[in-house]
C-alpha cells in the first residue's frame, strides 16, 4: 500500500508540472484579458440570468440555469473547501490563500468560456438525447477528428469523477468527531460501515437520474452555504483581534513563501507555493477542468452566453466565499501552527478552538451536507463519460463502479485518494482547455452577438 501511496503521489506531482500550470492558469488569464474582463463587467446580469428572469420552459435542454449551478457548485463546494484548504495551508502556509483566489479570479474567465462552449456545441447520445460537457464540444466543435482527444477527457473522467476523496474526508471527520471522542474504537471495520451507509444513501439519489439529483442538490446547496457562512462568522466574531493581522499575513506570505514544505520548484520555494495554491484552487472550484460543462450543458436554454454567465458564478462562490471562509477559521484560531493533523481535522481543531461542546457537531453537519451532495452529482459526470465511450444505453454501469469506490475511499488514505483525484482532474485539464483556446474566438463572437441583441431589447425605442 505505501509504494502504490508513493506511486499516485509521483503521477499527481508529474502531471501537474509546468507545463499544466501554463495550460491552465496562463490560458485562464489569456482568456481574461481576451475577453477584456468579461466575467467582471456583466456580473449583475449573470444575476439576473441565475434569478430567471430569462428562464423559457421552451428552451432546450433539462434543467433550469439555478438547477444548473446548484448541480455544480454541488460537486464544487465540498470537501476541497474544507479539507482541501486545510492541506495548502498546513503545507504551504497562509500564502497559499492568495494563490487559491489568483485561481478563483481566473477560473471565473474559464468557466465563461468552457460552459458556453457546452451550450454552443451540444451534441446527441445515441439514445438522441441532448448532451453537453467537454466530450462534445470538443465532437461537436473541432470535429469527428477530434474524437480521440474526447475520448481522452471522458476515460479520465471515469477516475476524476469517483467520490473517493470526499467519502474519505467524510469519514475522518465522523471518526474525529463524533466516535473516538465518545470511547468508539475507530477500525476498519468501522470505517465499511461508513461507507456502506453512504453508499446506500447515495444509490437511492443517483439511481433516480440527472432529474432527482439537480432537484436535491438545488435544495441542499443554499443550506450549506449559508450554515457554513454563519458557523464561520461565529469563529470570526471570536477572534476578531486577529482578522487584520491574519488577512495582511496571506498577502505578505504570498511571496515570501518561509512556510512552504513541499517540493523546490521553478526555481525555488515560491513556485512550489504558486503551484500548491493553484492545484488547490482547481481542485476546488474545478475551473478548465470539464466537470462543470456536463452539469451547465443540460440547461434549459437557446442562448449559450446566458448560462457562461451563470456559471462564471461558481469559482467567485466556491472559492472567493467558501475557501475564503475556511481559510481564515484555520488563521485566525492558529491551529495550523499548533495541531498535528491535516485535512478536515485541521478545520475541525479550528471550530472546536472557537466554538466549545458544540463547534465540532456543526462542522460535521456542514461536512455532511458537503459531501453527500458531492457524491451525487459526481456519479452524473462519470455515468456522462462512459455514455460518451460505450453508449448511453450502458451509462448506468458506472453506477455499480461508483458505488464500490465509496467503500474504497471510507477505508484508504488521505494522501492516495487527493493525489489520485488530482492526477486524474490534471488529465482532464488537458482536452478541455486545449480546445477551449482553440474555440475562443467564436465564444467571443457568440458574446458579442448576444450583447448586441440585449442592449438592443433593452432599449425604450425598440420596447414599444
Amino acid at each position: 500500500m505505501a509504494k502504490l501511496d508513493e506511486f499516485v503521489a509521483e503521477f499527481a506531482s508529474f502531471v501537474w508540472g509546468l507545463p499544466l500550470l501554463i495550460l491552465l492558469t496562463g490560458g485562464g488569464l489569456y482568456l481574461l484579458i481576451l475577453s477584456r474582463f468579461l466575467p467582471f463587467r456583466y456580473l449583475r446580469h449573470s444575476i439576473e440570468v441565475l434569478r430567471g428572469k430569462y428562464d423559457d420552459p421552451n428552451d432546450p435542454g433539462e434543467i433550469n440555469h439555478f438547477k444548473a449551478l446548484s448541480t455544480a457548485l454541488s460537486s464544487t463546494i465540498g470537501m476541497g473547501n474544507i479539507a482541501g484548504v486545510a492541506v495548502a495551508i498546513a503545507i504551504g502556509g497562509p500564502g497559499a490563500m492568495f494563490w487559491l483566489w489568483i485561481s478563483a479570479v481566473i477560473g471565473m474567465a474559464t468557466k465563461f468560456f468552457t460552459n458556453t462552449l457546452a451550450v454552443m456545441y451540444r451534441g446527441k447520445d445515441s439514445e438522441g438525447k441532448l448532451q453537453g460537457g467537454p466530450m462534445y464540444f470538443i465532437t461537436e466543435g473541432l470535429g469527428k477528428k477530434w474524437w480521440i482527444m474526447a475520448a481522452f477527457f471522458s476515460v479520465a473522467g471515469l477516475v476524476g469523477a469517483l467520490p473517493v476523496f470526499n467519502v474519505n474526508q467524510l469519514t475522518q471527520a465522523i471518526n474525529y468527531i463524533l466516535l473516538s471522542p465518545n470511547g468508539v474504537e475507530v477500525t476498519f471495520t468501522s470505517n465499511l460501515i461508513i461507507g456502506i451507509i453512504l453508499a446506500i444513501i447515495t444509490a437511492v439519489v443517483i439511481y433516480g437520474g440527472l432529474a432527482r439529483i439537480s432537484s436535491t442538490v438545488s435544495k441542499m446547496v443554499p443550506v450549506m452555504v449559508a450554515l457554513y457562512f454563519v458557523s464561520v462568522l461565529i469563529i470570526l466574531i471570536v477572534n476578531f483581534d486577529q482578522v487584520p493581522y491574519y488577512f495582511g499575513l496571506i498577502f505578505t506570505d504570498a511571496f515570501a513563501a518561509e512556510n512552504y514544505a513541499g517540493e523546490p520548484f521553478l526555481g525555488g520555494m515560491l513556485g512550489g507555493l504558486i503551484i500548491l495554491g493553484i492545484r488547490r484552487g482547481a481542485f476546488s472550484n474545478e475551473a478548465g477542468i470539464g466537470t462543470a460543462p456536463m452539469a451547465h450543458g443540460a440547461a434549459k436554454t437557446a442562448e449559450p452566453v446566458r448560462e457562461g454567465l451563470v456559471a462564471m458564478l461558481g469559482p467567485a462562490i466556491d472559492t472567493l466565499i467558501v475557501c475564503s471562509l475556511t481559510g481564515m477559521a484555520i488563521l485566525v484560531t492558529g491551529v495550523w501552527q499548533t495541531h498535528d493533523v491535516n485535512g478536515v481535522s485541521l478545520t475541525a481543531a479550528a471550530f472546536n478552538d472557537s466554538i466549545p461542546v458544540y463547534g465540532n457537531y456543526l462542522l460535521l453537519v456542514c461536512i455532511a451536507i458537503f459531501s453527500i451532495s458531492s457524491l451525487f452529482s459526481y456519479s452524473y459526470y462519470g455515468s456522462k463519460c462512459l455514455s460518451f465511450l460505450i453508449g448511453a444505453k450502458n451509462k448506468h454501469y458506472y453506477n455499480y463502479f461508483y458505488i464500490l469506490s465509496i467503500l474504497l475511499g471510507a477505508t484508504t488514505s488521505l494522501s492516495l485518494m487527493i493525489n489520485l483525484i488530482d492526477g486524474f482532474f490534471a488529465l482532464m485539464a488537458i482536452p478541455t482547455m486545449t480546445a477551449t483556446l482553440i474555440m475562443a474566438p467564436r465564444v467571443l463572437k457568440e458574446a458579442k452577438r448576444y450583447f448586441l441583441n440585449l442592449k438592443a431589447s433593452s432599449n425604450p425605442v425598440n420596447q414599444k
